[in-house]
C-alpha cells in the first residue's frame, strides 16, 4: 500500500529517514513530499539576545527550525568559540524547554540540556514548565510567525514571564505543486496522507483535493498530533488517525491500524 507523507526528509544515523523505514516494516510504501519552506527573521536580534543568558531564566524550544535559527546565529556571527567557552555553560544552568524529541536532539547538538521533551506538544509543555518555573527571569522563546497562543497564554496565566522573538516565517515549498503532480500521475492516489502541521494542510489541501477528485473519500487522512488533527476537522475531512505521538513509531502503528478493515486509530 502507498501512503504519502507531506514532509521533508530528515536522515537519521542509519542514512534514511525513520518514517519511511517504520512504515515500511509495515509494508507501506511511504513517499515524502516536503510542503513548507522557512525564512529566517530577526538573526542579529536572537543572536544578541543568545548572548545575554544573564538575562533570562531559560529557553524553549518548539521547532527544530527555531533550534536552526540558534545555529545560524552562532555561525553568522563568529559567536560558535565564544558560545563553548562560556556562554553554551552559563544557559545550560538554566532550563531549556523543548516539544519533541527531534527538536531535543538538535538542541543537545549545540550543546544544551533539554527537559520536557517526552511532552510532546505545547499544551503539555506549558503544563511542564508551570510546575517546574520559578525564576523571576523571562524564558526566551524563538517561534515562528505562524505560532499558536496556547503556550504563550498558558505560562501568562500562570504568572511565568516570556519573551517571544520570531525568528523563522512559514512559506508554501516552491516545489510542492510539481511533486504532487508527479506523484499522483505515477502512483495514482494514496491510501493515506498525512500531514505534520496546520500550516502544511493549509498550503497543500486544495491541491490535494483537485489531484484526488472524487477518489479523495477513499483516503485515510492521518495527523501526527491532536492541533493538525483539529486543522483536519475544521476543513471538515475525517481524520483516520492521530498520531499517540509525534514520533515515527507512533505513526506507522496508527497508520496500519487505519489502513486496516474497519480501523481507527
Amino acid at each position: 500500500m502507498k501512503v504519502l507523507l507531506l514532509k521533508d526528509a530528515k536522515e537519521d544515523d542509519c542514512g534514511q529517514d525513520p518514517y519511511i523505514r517504520e512504515l515500511g516494516l509495515y509494508g507501506l510504501e511511504a513517499t515524502l513530499i516536503p510542503v513548507l519552506s522557512f525564512e529566517f527573521l530577526s538573526l542579529p536580534s536572537f543572536s544578541e539576545k543568545l548572548s545575554h543568558p544573564e538575562d533570562y531564566g531559560g529557553l524553549i524550544f518548539t521547532s527544530p527550525r527555531a533550534v536552526e535559527a540558534a545555529e545560524l546565529c552562532l555561525e553568522q556571527n563568529n559567536k560558535t568559540e565564544v558560545w563553548e567557552r562560556s556562554l553554551k555553560e552559563k544557559w545550560n544552568a538554566k532550563s531549556v524547554y523543548v516539544v519533541g524529541n527531534a527538536t531535543a536532539s538538535l538542541v543537545s547538538k549545540i550543546g544544551l540540556d533539554t527537559e520536557g521533551e517526552t511532552c510532546g506538544n505545547a499544551e503539555k509543555l506549558a503544563e511542564y514548565i508551570c510546575s517546574r518555573e520559578s525564576s523571576a527571569l523571562p524564558l526566551l522563546f524563538p517561534c515562528g510567525n505562524l505560532k499558536r497562543e496556547i503556550l504563550p497564554k498558558a505560562l501568562k496565566d500562570k504568572g511565568i514571564a516570556m519573551e517571544s522573538i520570531t525568528v523563522y516565517q512559514t512559506i508554501a515549498h516552491p516545489g510542492m505543486q510539481g511533486n504532487l503532480n508527479s506523484y499522483y500521475s505515477q502512483q495514482g492516489v494514496p491510501a493515506s496522507i498525512t500531514f505534520f502541521s496546520p500550516s502544511g494542510l493549509t498550503y497543500s489541501l486544495k491541491h490535494i483535493q483537485e489531484l484526488s477528485g472524487d477518489n479523495i473519500d477513499q483516503i485515510k487522512f492521518a495527523a501526527i498530533g491532536p492541533t493538525t488533527a483539529r486543522a483536519l476537522a475544521a476543513q471538515g475531512l475525517p481524520v483516520s488517525c492521530t498520531a499517540e505521538s509525534p514520533t515515527p513509531q507512533a505513526l506507522a502503528t496508527g497508520i496500519r491500524k487505519a489502513l486496516q478493515p474497519h480501523g481507527c486509530c
